[in-house]
């Protein structure tokens, strides 16, 4: 390959690893305290609803539901989408913030649930942030792959750096293998 093109490579690659940083680092420090077993809190407090209060979490409409219960209910609460896990619903992003509704024998219930820092990281790192973040995240995954895929590239272009390149790769490969899926 042509210097020009190996040297375009080399910029792009450092360009999409500068601009994927904060991601990398999110990833990184949330995925680290989670296996270090420090995930965070997220406190809860009891939320008032109106007597008799029912929400059908079967229903078809259970988005626009949830909105038109909260207004009626006069419940102040902004949110992106819901999140059903059959007897319990939350209202998304969890990042921050949210509502949490529970079907409980004694009728429906509500928390509102107040992530701190530590959580709010996690509740990022596995997606359920806002809307444009997972987007975001979608694009840093794919943004990734160019990276690594770069990164070989240009070692492999590179007389003095091919040998390595490979090396790790192997080396890297076998690791992946051997605690993923052997030992």
């Amino acid at each position: 390959m042509s210097p020009k093109f190996r040297k375009y490579l080399i910029l792009a690659h450092l360009w999409l690893a500068g601009l994927m940083a904060p991601a990398f680092a999110l990833h990184a420090i949330s995925g680290g305290l989670y296996l270090m077993n420090i995930k965070g809190e997220a406190p809860t407090e009891r939320v008032s609803l109106p007597a008799g209060a029912t929400l059908d979490f079967e229903s078809p409409t259970l988005e626009e539901d949830v909105r038109a219960f909260l207004k009626t209910a006069n419940l102040k609460h902004d949110f992106e989408y819901v999140r059903n896990r059959g007897n319990v619903i939350q209202l998304r992003p969890t990042s921050r913030t949210y509502l949490q509704f529970t079907q409980t024998p004694q009728g429906l219930t509500a928390v509102r649930v107040k992530p701190d820092t530590v959580k709010s990281l996690m509740e990022l790192h596995k997606g359920h942030g806002p809307q444009i973040f997972k987007s975001y995240q979608k694009l840093v995954a794919a943004c990734l792959l160019l990276v690594v895929l770069g990164g070989i590239s240009v070692g492999l272009m590179s007389k003095a750096y091919r040998r390595q390149t490979v090396v790790a790769v192997v080396i890297g490969a076998v690791v992946f293998v051997l605690f993923g899926f052997l030992i």
